[in-house]
């Protein structure tokens, strides 16, 4: 294997795929139905600022590693964090302890985890809020972290020592009468963006897996996969930050969307299940007019070129994505530092439809 510098960094191969020293094979853009001239395109756009503080794009294409490059001076090596895409990176974490036994289901109650605490605003509804609840940003707390007016807001959590118990805390919402309830909604959920709940969450694994998020990670997600280097944020009760802020390389973060994409599985060994992943990619809540979600996944459609295109999203704050693109069996890493800047998500929509989704070949 080789390297071309041709403005882009592309993986060239001779007569075979090549396979890098952690799992991934690589491939000819072309070779995989990708053009590597609009690619350089996008390069050379990104290098321009077109879309500001882009620090990594890496694209696969049908298992293959097709593209890789770095804007910030940095390398492979670096560790970047990519905000509240850490969401799905713990449902991945919660199916896992459903497979492995450690949690009985999604059904199980988020309030029995935690008997030994006394919270505030005691209501039946509460006691029977799930792990489901969570996962889809659909429980009855009053939480929304678009309202700064909001009890469950993110930046009221911080101020907070123990993030659950400030969670499990809150009241339960009201519903004014512009506002649909969950019964009227479609998938019978209200969708609240709850990174409260997702904290919580991390509480969950603790208590049912019995073992530390980390290490647990380590040992039924980032190990199989080959992820060796992590940086988690630890809350001021010593839980994991499960809501996010975990810091990985991009090619790992690559590979989290590549075992989207491949059902739970990478390099032939099944690390999730196929039921699980089936799951998660399923629409729970809807978030807008246009948009759903499924268990901590943004499930979205972009249009390129004339043309809709179906995707799941990792992402979080500064417009960073891990966007799995079922139907082109592509996926897509993009890293940004774009943290104060307006309109961050829609700078990185912009990369990858006018830039990377064009890239792809027709039939």
């Amino acid at each position: 294997m080789k390297t071309l510098f041709i403005g882009i960094i592309l993986t060239i191969v001779s007569a075979t795929y090549a396979q890098t020293s952690d799992g991934w094979q690589t491939a000819y853009p072309d070779s995989v139905g990708i053009s590597s001239a609009t690619l350089q395109a996008a390069e050379k756009a990104i290098r321009a600022g077109d879309f500001k503080q882009v620090t990594s794009l890496m694209i696969a294409r049908k298992g293959k590693l097709v593209f890789e490059s770095y804007y910030d001076g940095s390398e492979a090596s670096v560790l970047r964090n990519t905000r509240s895409a850490t969401k799905s990176i713990t449902g991945m974490l919660i199916g896992a302890a459903i497979e492995n036994k450690m949690l009985t289901g999604i059904d199980a109650r988020v309030m029995s985890f935690f008997k030994e605490k006394r919270f505030e605003n005691p209501d039946p509804r509460k006691d029977r809020i799930t792990v489901e609840d969570l996962l889809t940003m659909s429980s009855l707390l009053e939480c929304d972290d678009q309202n700064q007016f909001s009890r469950g807001n993110e930046e009221r959590m911080y101020l907070i020592e123990d993030y659950v118990k400030f969670t499990l805390d809150l009241p339960v919402r009201g519903f004014p009468a512009w506002s649909l309830k969950p019964k009227d909604s479609p998938f019978g959920r209200s969708f609240s963006y709850c990174t409260a709940g997702v904290a919580t969450l991390g509480g969950v694994i603790e208590r049912a897996t019995r073992m530390k998020v980390p290490a647990f990670a380590d040992k039924y997600l980032f190990g199989p996969l080959g992820i060796e280097k992590t940086e988690w944020q630890i809350t001021p009760s010593g839980v994991a930050m499960t809501g996010g802020g975990l810091a990985l390389r991009s090619r790992d973060y690559l590979k989290l969307g590549q075992l989207i994409a491949n059902k739970g599985a990478w390099n032939g060994k099944q690390i999730l299940s196929e039921k699980w992943i089936k799951a998660s990619v399923e629409p729970h809540a809807q978030v807008d007019e246009v948009n759903n979600y499924g268990y901590l996944l943004w499930l979205k459609t972009f249009k390129s070129g004339g043309k809709d295109f179906r995707v799941i999203l990792m992402q979080g704050a500064g417009g960073n994505k891990v966007a799995i693109f079922p139907d082109q069996e592509m996926v897509v890493v993009i890293t940004t530092t774009n943290f104060n800047i307006r309109g961050s998500h829609e700078l990185t929509d912009k990369l990858l439809t006018d830039y990377v989704l064009a890239a792809v070949l027709p039939n």
